[in-house]
């Protein structure tokens, strides 16, 4: 046979092969169970930002232009040769405990979805790993044990996984291989997704055979603390990456665990993936575990109070000086509508300062009185109350806006499309043309990952003296480089970082860091 038509006899029949299909979807929330506003499939439909319950190639369309952990699985499929199946995507913003009823009208559909047409050669479960129904304390492995009931065992599940994940034994012996974001700020999870799909791809074409093992250390590791590229966390995580050199090693995942969720598996974990060599992934799961256990002594909270934190703004030689509101930390689960600071602000007359906060009521007299019109009205702490109390607010209303953004680089969580809902910026008294005081009110909450919250609505960061970020670790991304320095801040909330503040009941004991 000539060579020519030898060669293109053989790229015929590569190109007859059926390429693997690989199922992908997910439910994933992130439960705060001191949160005492349950999460319903309306909180789903609205989504995060701008996104809502995406079906089909919403998902396909919408992970594309984005930096998310599905942008990463469907251009992982791209770069290893699958054919993508999707399903449902549903994610809505930080609430309380998901209602059972909505979980169960969700988890319904992912599996009539994934069982339509013909079946799967894998399945990508997109999960965050902290999700509590009423009455179900770890929803992401129910989620998984029915997949794996529907479809077998010998069905491969790879999932991923939140950084914040509290991973359980279950999950683990569930799935095939989970994977975690490795960083915090998450500014990783596409490449997250990338690598699922690399996994996978090595899982149907027979060129890998996933163990895992997960180690646990009996520990609270607190927020605060989380932050990958600094502090005790750093060399772990770094650790993490060294070893998926190792060719045997197909993932390493160190993931801090979620302190706002009451359940037995709360904590920090480390998961490795080996190919077919359990022994290599226990074995480097308990090193990993000690080196986290030995970090504990670092782990001492001393932050300053809401009080403590704007005088101590307020004298610094440089700025932006960016405050962390701990304990409205709205990718966690809080209202969004603390006022600790603010009060604070106002009290100290503080110059220069800028902060969103999340208050429908105040938004609607805003476009009331329109753009130049007087505003005066109590602002904030209206959804609960763990987050202060109303604060009265004069100014003038200076803008409005419809609350939809874009933000085109890699930040926590790689979202792109944003929604704040009806957006109006006060210019509250005591401000100066050079130093005004700048509160930005929103209709609906949304965690600040993006400067263009503020950037969209005409506030300059900046040109600010104190930032205010209702955030923990979610909005460094976004504000490190603006800001002079960064002060966390230890207030009040659902999201309050020092443990003591609240019951816990359910989960394992003794843990350092709770005790």
């Amino acid at each position: 046979m000539r060579p020519g038509l030898f060669f293109a006899l053989t790229c015929l029949s590569l190109a007859a092969q059926p390429r693997p299909r690989i199922a992908v979807g997910g439910i994933s929330h992130e439960t705060n169970t001191f949160n005492p506003h349950k999460t319903t499939y309306a909180d789903f439909e609205e989504g995060i930002g701008a996104a809502g319950i995406l079906r089909g190639m919403e998902i396909i369309r919408d992970a594309e232009l984005g930096n998310s952990v599905m942008s990463g699985v469907v251009a992982g499929a791209k770069q290893y040769n699958l054919d993508l199946i999707p399903t449902i995507s549903a994610g809505p913003q930080t609430i309380g405990t998901v209602e059972d009823i909505a979980f169960e009208r969700l988890m319904k559909e992912l599996l009539e979805r994934l069982q339509t047409g013909a079946r799967p050669d894998g399945i990508i479960l997109t999960l965050h790993g902290t999700m509590v129904t009423e009455s179900i304390p770890h929803a992401d492995a129910e989620i998984v044990r029915r997949v794996r009931q529907a479809f077998g065992e010998r069905m491969p599940i790879v999932v991923t996984h939140d950084f914040h994940a509290n991973v359980s034994e279950e999950i683990v012996e569930l799935s095939n291989a989970l994977v975690t974001y490795k960083e915090t700020p998450h500014l990783d999870a596409k490449d997250r997704g990338v690598q699922a799909a690399r996994i996978m791809a090595a899982m149907v074409t027979g060129k890998a055979r996933p163990v895992q093992a997960i180690a646990k250390p009996p520990m609270l590791y607190n927020l605060v603390f989380q932050n990958t590229f600094h502090g005790p966390m750093k060399p772990i995580v770094d650790e993490s990456k060294r070893l998926e050199l190792n060719p045997k090693i197909l993932a390493v995942s160190v993931p801090g665990g979620y302190q706002w969720a009451d359940i037995p598996a709360m904590g920090p974990s480390v998961i490795v993936v080996t190919d077919n060599d359990k022994a290599l992934a226990e074995r480097e799961a308990k090193r990993l575990a000690a080196m986290l256990w030995d970090t504990r002594g670092k782990l001492k909270l001393s932050l300053p109070s809401a009080a403590e934190a704007v005088r101590m703004a307020r004298a610094s030689a440089k700025f932006p000086v960016a405050l962390m509101d701990t304990g409205d930390n709205i990718g966690g689960g809080s209202a969004g509508d603390s006022t600790f600071l603010l009060e604070e602000l106002i009290e100290q007359k503080a110059e220069g300062w800028a902060m969103a906060i999340a208050d429908a009521a105040a938004t609607q007299a805003a476009f009331k009185a329109g753009i130049g019109g007087a505003f005066d009205m109590l602002v904030g702490a209206k959804s609960d109350t763990l987050h202060g109390k109303p604060v009265r607010v004069r100014g003038r209303v200076k803008s409005m806006h419809d609350g939809r953004f874009i933000e085109p680089e890699v930040r926590h969580g790689g979202m792109r499309y944003w929604d704040m809902g009806p957006t109006a910026v006060i210019e509250v008294e005591g401000s100066t043309r050079d130093l005004p005081n700048l509160l930005v009110l929103t209709a609906k909450r949304i965690f600040p990952g993006s400067l263009h919250q503020l950037v969209s609505v005409g506030v300059y960061p900046e040109r600010m003296k104190i930032l205010v970020a209702k955030g923990t670790q979610a909005p460094r991304a976004a504000y490190e480089p603006v800001s002079a320095r960064i002060l966390e801040v230890d207030s009040g909330g659902s999201t309050a970082v020092n443990p003591a503040r609240f019951t816990y009941k359910r989960v394992r004991r003794p843990l350092f860091g709770l005790e």
